[in-house]
């Protein structure tokens, strides 16, 4: 082709797509109206907001952030707002079919626990802003961060000890723990008969022992069992408040050990409010603390710290959307899958495995996850997790609540909005051996942070969003080593994801997505792919991904 032929096609395209981009214009609505500002629930170190509009068809509006300490005057900048406008997230057969709306979204992120903070959004237009006579409006607001749970000083405190011990006792004393939090316990039918004698603010002390029983007998004997027929689960109900929760706490004279002896779930906190443990083994049991039931029931306010969890299939579930403000923080999980090799549950690569020092392709699925979340405001912290199928997630669960992947609406409504899985933290956790991923943010929205974690040993997508549904997702500053079958799953159109900083030592080719942005992260290949770095843009969105000095 000739250099004029060139030139010529390029002259054309160029007053194509100007006529074109005049005829938008001219029935666009370019100017911006802002909505009402929306808060997130605040997490212990980070804030979200949500900044509704109409207008910009453009998208050249933006949102810088700033923020200060009440009482500062020195305000400090924060990451602007990502725009979000129409990027559609869509699986067949009426999974997923979520479409962004008009809007911004972002977090100030790592402030101080129990702050209250001024957080200033100035909104830009170069085009104009309806109901306002400049091209900038600005809003500031006032907000808080979250304490760390604590239990409460003032409360009443129950002693509880293992049926073998014969010592002294601190009154008041009881030989079992559902002995203490209900005014009746035992083993039989009359079981169902007790009604919490705990209130908001109380304390059980749990002493050193090991608190084992046996389901498969129906007796009144309490050393033989104190849960549930059959069942052998403690069925948790009572409700505390955030500053006044129900603890149930190690004495601090020993290990205390709660084993499930096989069953299939030991503490059932589903019907409970603002519930909290801190100090116990839980073992040997399928689903350890089983927090909600999607559509039917689940706790709020739930607290595990500084909790040991050993041969289970789940450490922590919840995916009822109501489910909130869980703090899941300095704990160890240990799941029951084979804790001296890595193996995939998919790929050409991994049947390969199959024989080798005993192992089997597909593997068993001996343990899901150790913690599985839906809904807002959640946190899971410093914990050590190994040995699981996937390691921290947020429930895939579909639509959101108050939205329909085939009937519509295809965004949930206002007045479900605190259903949403929102504002939630995943930061400074250490995570090896996975048969898929480390971390899952599937199915969450908006304002999820995932932070500094170390993720070693995951077969399949240490940083997976399958899909993100709008975002911001933000994955900063984690590392993420041998991950052989790549680092990064994008499906299904996610959209709104921002990779920062992050130390990848794999590579990364990344599917179906939409408004993705990377921006300095180091990556290293181990020859898990061809190429280093792919990212692919999904067909159904006309918002492009970015990509900013990387290494």
């Amino acid at each position: 082709m000739t250099t004029t032929a060139r030139s010529t096609i390029w002259l054309s395209f160029l007053c194509w797509f100007g006529l074109a981009g005049m005829a938008d214009a001219a029935g666009a609505a370019v100017k911006t109206k802002p909505g009402e500002l929306v808060i997130d629930p605040p997490t212990l170190i980070n804030l979200g907001f949500e900044w509704p509009i109409e207008g910009d068809d453009n998208r050249n509006a933006t949102v810088e952030v700033a923020y200060r300490r009440t009482g500062e005057s020195q305000w400090k900048p924060a990451l602007p707002l990502l725009r979000l406008q129409g990027e559609r997230i869509f699986q067949t057969e009426g999974v997923f079919d979520v479409i962004s709306p008009n809007m911004f979204a972002g977090s100030i992120l790592d402030l101080e626990p129990d702050t209250a903070y001024e957080a200033r959004f100035t909104m830009s237009d170069p085009d104009g802003l309806v109901g306002h006579s400049g091209k900038v409006v600005v809003k500031t607001v006032t907000v808080r961060t979250r304490p760390e749970p604590q239990p409460y000083s003032g409360g009443r405190v129950f002693h509880v000890y293992p049926p073998s011990y014969t010592g002294p006792k601190t009154e008041p004393a009881f030989d079992a723990l559902m002995c203490a939090y209900n005014y009746y316990c035992g083993g039989g039918d009359t079981v169902t008969a007790g009604r919490p004698r705990v209130k908001a603010g109380d304390v059980i002390l749990v002493h050193a022992g090991l608190y084992q029983y046996h389901r498969e007998y129906y007796t009144g004997d309490r050393k033989i069992n104190a849960t549930t027929p059959f069942e052998g689960t403690y069925y948790l109900t009572a409700r505390g408040t955030p500053d006044k929760p129900i603890v149930i706490k190690a004495a601090g004279d020993g290990e205390v050990i709660f084993d499930g002896n096989g069953n299939f779930n030991l503490f059932n906190v589903k019907a409970a409010g603002y519930n909290y443990f801190e100090g116990l083994t839980i073992r040997n049991t399928d689903i350890a603390i089983w927090a909600g039931t999607q559509f039917i029931a689940g706790s709020k306010g739930l607290t595990v710290k500084k909790c040991r969890f050993e041969n289970v299939a789940f450490g922590i579930f919840t995916n009822y959307a109501g489910s909130s403000n869980f703090y899941i923080a300095d704990n160890y999980f240990f799941g029951r899958d084979d804790s001296k090799h890595l193996l995939g549950w998919i790929g050409a690569f991994w049947p390969n495995s199959t024989g080798f020092e005993g192992q089997k392709f597909p593997p068993v699925l001996a343990s899901y996850t150790a913690v599985r979340l839906y809904g807002p405001g959640h946190v899971v912290a410093y914990n050590y997790v190994a040995d699981f199928h996937d390691g921290i997630d947020v429930e895939t669960y579909g639509n959101p609540d108050g939205s329909h992947a085939i009937d519509g609406p295809h965004y949930p409504p206002k007045e479900y909005w605190d259903r949403r899985p929102v504002s939630i933290d995943f930061y400074n956790n250490y995570m090896t051996n996975f048969h898929d991923n480390a971390f899952e943010i599937d199915g969450s929205m908006h304002n999820i942070r995932v932070m500094r974690n170390m993720m070693v040993n995951s077969a399949s997508h240490p940083f997976c969003n399958q899909p993100a549904i709008g975002g911001p997702v933000y994955w900063i500053r984690n590392i993420a080593y041998h991950a052989p079958g790549g680092s990064t799953r994008l499906t299904n159109g996610a959209a709104g994801v921002l990779f920062y900083n992050n130390t990848i030592l794999t590579e990364t080719s990344a599917g179906s997505s939409a408004n993705v942005h990377w921006r300095n992260n180091l990556i290293l290949g181990e020859n898990s792919a061809p190429a280093i770095f792919s990212v692919n843009t999904d067909r159904k969105s006309t918002r492009l991904n970015s990509s900013h000095a990387n290494i």
